[in-house]
Order: structure tokens, then sequence, then C-alpha cells
């Protein structure tokens, strides 16, 4: 009896012994498995790197405009580089206002953006109900590029310069006409900002797109035309129209025998220019990674090759950068629009 109880105590010091060094092993690695788990539980709870998924370009015009045509280089150097397609999806309608209201009430995960040109300034003072405040229901992003115009006029005009074109504006107050693509349409306020500055009085024709205000141009209906470079310097070389002045404060690389307007006519500078913005409340992480990206896209030789040939002068600006210069634009065309007496709608 006395040799099994000492059988049996010998045993339990052994499993005492045992457990003790078991116990200590376990809270010696239990920190470290507790912050396995930890890690595990927050890499499975953590977002996905942005982006994750497809993204929806909105582009407020019709195909074929030059919102569409920079955002579709934009989209496909982003597509490239973020191995997500950057879809384009056209949504014209009302002056730009249908589809820049169609992102402002899109969900702020960066996955809606919108690329539009100098409509979204002009449009404040144009419409009355837009449904979306630009300044409160969205974000900057960047700037992307911009293109002057060209001020010509008709081969028959007495006028060889931007200088003997305000003379004669000056002499003939209301008498020389000037076609735009519309009321309201950048061809139209960017007349009336030249006719602003320079302190002239031109009659105004309205025609239904650009491409008919040159038509008047050319066939005389119209003395004066303020519009796209690349769509009349053809014309220009062929003598038909006469090219005055560009609307950049610098002379553009693409005809730099051309006179800037401003030489004449201090401070004027009118460009048709394109950013891309995103719902407000989109998160700054997620606005600068497409800022940045979009300035390294922007800055590759192929995608500058494309932009120079449309005749565009390449930004890429920040977002306060260009949030500042939106503000401007839309302090600059609401003066415009009240002084040509165009009104809200």
């Amino acid at each position: 009896m006395q040799i099994l109880t000492a059988h049996f105590l010998r045993r339990d010091r052994r499993i005492a012994q045992f457990s003790g060094r078991f116990v200590a092993i376990a809270c010696l690695f239990a920190p470290v498995l507790a912050g396995a788990q930890g890690t595990v539980h927050a890499n499975f709870n953590r977002a996905p790197e942005f982006p994750a998924k497809p993204l929806r370009m909105v582009v407020p015009l019709a195909p074929g405009g030059g919102s569409d045509i920079v955002g579709r280089i934009v989209a496909t150097a982003l597509s490239d580089l973020w191995g997500q397609s950057v879809v384009i999806d056209n949504r014209p309608g009302a002056g730009s206002t249908v589809g820049t209201a169609l992102v402002a009430r899109a969900p702020a995960d960066g996955y809606t953006l919108l690329v539009s040109s100098s409509s979204i300034a002009i449009s404040p003072a144009l419409y009355k109900n837009l449904g979306f405040d630009i300044r409160r229901d969205f974000a900057c992003i960047t700037l992307i590029a911009s293109q002057p115009s060209l001020l010509a006029v008709h081969a028959s005009v007495a006028a060889n310069s931007v200088r003997e074109l305000v003379a004669l504006a000056k002499a003939q107050p209301g008498k020389l006409t000037y076609a735009s693509a519309g009321t309201g349409s950048a061809t139209h306020l960017g007349s009336e900002l030249l006719k602003y500055s320079a302190g002239i009085d031109l009659l105004h024709i309205p025609y239904k797109s650009a491409g008919l205000a040159t038509n008047a141009l050319l066939s005389n209906e119209a003395q004066v035309l303020l519009t796209n470079m690349a769509s009349v310097l053809p014309h220009v070389k062929s003598g038909r129209i006469k090219a005055l002045g560009i609307s950049s404060l610098k002379r553009s690389p693409l005809a730099p025998e051309i006179p800037a307007v401003a030489e004449t006519v201090p401070g004027f500078e009118y460009a048709t220019w394109y950013g891309m913005l995103a719902p407000a409340g989109t998160t700054d992480k997620v606005i600068h990674r497409i800022q940045t990206d979009t300035a390294r896209a922007l800055k590759t030789p192929h995608l500058q090759e494309r932009l120079a040939a449309q005749g565009l002068e390449i930004f890429g600006s920040s977002p306060p950068e260009f949030e500042r210069f939106l503000g401007s634009e839309i302090a600059k065309w609401d003066k415009v629009i009240r002084s040509a007496g165009i009104g809200a709608e």
C-alpha cells in the first residue's frame, strides 16, 4: 500500500511539473497568437486598395467634342496605369447640366468621375435651377488642359490685325456681325468677353452648331468668329478667312506667327478648358490618388503628343489649384453674362 501511494505521488508531481511548463509556454506565445489573430482580422476587414473595380467617367457633352476627346485620352491612360477599365459615359443635354447633375448625385467613392469643359463655370450664371451647386456638390481633382480659340474674320473685312478690327468696330458700332454656336455657347460667351474687354459693339448671329457658325464666316453671312483653332486654321491657309489673334495670353506653338489678342487687348484670355471632378465627400486619399496618377499620365510623351495635336496646353494641376481656378472662372463668366444681358433661364 505504501509503495502504491508513493507511485501515485511521484506521478502527480510529474503531471504538475508538465502542466506548469505547458502553462508557461502558453503564456509566452499568447501575445503572438493574439497579434496574429488580430492581423488576420484586420486584413479581412481592410478595404481593398483604390481602384479595385472599373470606373465610370461621365462626359456631359456629345461624343466627338473636346471634352469627349480629352476624356477618352485620359481614360485610356488611367486604365493602363491602374489595370482597371475606365469607361466613358456620354450624357449630353441642357448645356452639359444633365450629365453634371448625374455625377453630383453619384456615390462619393471615386468610381464615378466627371470630365467637363469650361461650361461648368458658365452654367451657374446661365441657368437658375441647375439642381446642383458646383462648389458644394463637387470636389476638384485636376485641371487637365486648355485649348485657345482663334479670332478670325472673313477675307473681305478691312482689318488685318486685332487693333484694326477694334478700330473698325468702334467706328461702326453694331455693324459688324459675329457668329456663334448658339446663345450661351462657348463661342457666344467668348465673343461677348472680347466685346467687354475691348469696349466694342458687335452684332450677334447665333447658329445651331460651331460647324454652321464656321460656314457662316466662310460665306460672309457673319464677319467675325472666335472658335476652335484647329477647325479654322485650314481655311486661313486657303485664304478664305484671316486669322487675327489667338485667345490665350501667349502665342500658340501650333501657329506662332499669329499674335495673341492680349497683345492688343491687355488681359484678354479665353480658352476652352477641361477639368476632372468627383462628387463632394470623396476622401482626400482617393482624390490624391486620382490626381497624382492623372498628372503622371499627362507627363508621358505619348499623351503629350496626342493632346498637343489638338492644340491643347497640358496642366495636371493640384486640387487646390484647380479649385481656385474654377472659382475665378465662375466669377469671370458671371460678370460677362450679366454685362451681355443674357440672363439666367
